[in-house]
């Protein structure tokens, strides 16, 4: 269910990006969960990328150490090939093998499920293998909502966009939540639609000051979503069966098969954009380079 990695503020890798330990150590006592981090060899845009070189380590390993940060009560890579098991173990990152043949990393996190006997309410978090400055309190954070939220299925992540090409952007992808913190939808599109302010940031002054009567557009502004999930581990088992939605077909969006299914989706707001994820050799040497 991924989507696109956000540009975030400079960082440098001895300031991890808005980590709180507290408010992992704190989410994590209240809410114990199991990292899963896929991982699979065969990547159109960079093959072998579980195991690209950044500091001397495997990324996949640099995910995995991060992930075990969060308070997790174990931290596993199900991966699809015997070099990924093989720098894991070398690394001591618990690590185990699943099918090479799963269409999706849903599937493969299904099928892990099942090997390990998780299952019901059994929270699993979904960490991306190619996000090695994941911030572990965002992690625990994710896990801690479907505690916080019995009524919910999925768990995820979104920050507040800042620019009008973001909003725009259809690589960007946005999630609009109901009062409960619920998303209510997810697209490419630019939404919420600002009907009488189209081309602008509305959400920087300008539809307050047309409407100022208007309270609810107090402090308002569209949300960017993270690629990171959590899940009851009984919903996760079940996914792979449900029928594909025409909207997750439209908008190359998995997790609005969620939603059209019933299955309610708790999200987290983040105050700020995440670390750089890995998606191209370009992204790999930025990463290398805070990494170095």
């Amino acid at each position: 269910m991924p989507s696109a990695t956000p540009v975030p503020a400079p960082i440098s890798a001895s300031t991890p990006v808005d980590t709180s330990a507290p408010l992992a150590a704190t989410a994590a006592a209240a809410t114990p969960f199991t990292v899963l981090i896929p991982a699979r060899m065969a990547s159109s845009r960079m093959p072998n990328k579980p195991l690209a070189d950044i500091a001397g380590v495997p990324m996949v390993v640099h995910v995995a150490r991060r992930a075990a940060q969060s308070g997790a009560l174990r931290t596993i890579v199900a991966a699809d090939d015997a070099r990924i098991l093989h720098a894991c173990r070398q690394h001591g990152i618990e690590a185990m093998n699943t099918r090479d043949t799963h269409p999706s990393g849903s599937d493969r996190l299904a099928e892990a499920c099942t090997l390990l006997g998780l299952d019901g309410d059994d929270i699993v978090v979904n960490v991306q293998g190619d996000e090695p400055l994941i911030d572990p309190a965002l992690i625990a954070a994710v896990a801690a909502l479907l505690h916080a939220h019995p009524e919910a299925s999925m768990g995820t992540a979104a920050h507040p966009i800042a620019s009008l090409a973001d909003y725009t952007n259809p690589n960007v992808v946005k999630v609009v939540c109901d009062a409960r913190g619920l998303a209510s939808y997810f697209s490419r599109a630019p939404i919420p639609c600002a009907r009488d302010h189209a081309g602008s940031s509305w959400w920087d002054g300008a539809a307050a000051q047309a409407q100022p009567g208007v309270a609810a557009l107090a402090g308002f502004a569209p949300l960017r979503h993270i690629g990171i999930y959590s899940y009851r581990a009984g919903f996760l088992r079940q996914f792979p069966t449900l029928a594909q939605a025409p909207t997750e077909a439209i908008e190359a969006l998995e997790q609005l098969r969620a939603l059209w299914h019933g299955h309610r989706i708790a999200v987290y707001q983040s105050a700020s954009a995440p670390g750089p994820g890995v998606d191209t050799p370009e992204d790999l040497e930025r990463v290398r380079a805070l990494l170095a």
